[in-house]
């Protein structure tokens, strides 16, 4: 699969990235046993938000969203086959989904957004304002 020029996946730089992650976690807590996993798990979660943080900041500075460029991101986030997701609105979903928010983008005509958390928040608003138009 062929991926787009803003998102790079590859299984060994993301490995390598929370790898380093989880052994600064580890050392900030001087080592101690049995919480290998939990850094390992927190981690993950740090790199996921970089990604799709990094993802928002290339589109909000390009000004567009391509189905290929979500595919992309989709992949690095660790869903299988985004290449078989027929939308990009359904990417979106998927990607909150794999990401533990509520798939709830561009699903309800709100003026406001339930989860502050959801890296997704500000794209929302601005469908938002354009269904109040």
């Amino acid at each position: 699969m062929e991926t787009p020029s803003r998102i790079k996946p590859g299984d060994s730089n993301r490995h390598q990235w929370i790898s380093v992650a989880a052994y600064y976690k580890a050392e900030i807590r001087d080592f101690q046993p049995g919480k290998e996993l939990d850094d390992w798990l927190e981690a993950e979660i740090e790199y996921t938000k970089f990604q799709i943080q990094s993802f928002l900041l290339c589109c909000e500075e390009d000004g567009s969203v391509s189905i290929a460029d979500l595919q992309g991101l989709a992949y690095t986030v660790g869903i299988a086959h985004p290449e078989l997701i027929p939308g990009k609105v359904e990417l979106v979903r998927e990607i909150q989904k794999a990401t533990a928010h509520r798939p709830c983008f561009q699903t309800e005509n709100r003026n406001f957004c339930e989860e502050p958390e959801c890296q997704w928040r500000a794209e929302c608003r601005k469908l938002i304002v354009v269904w109040n138009r």
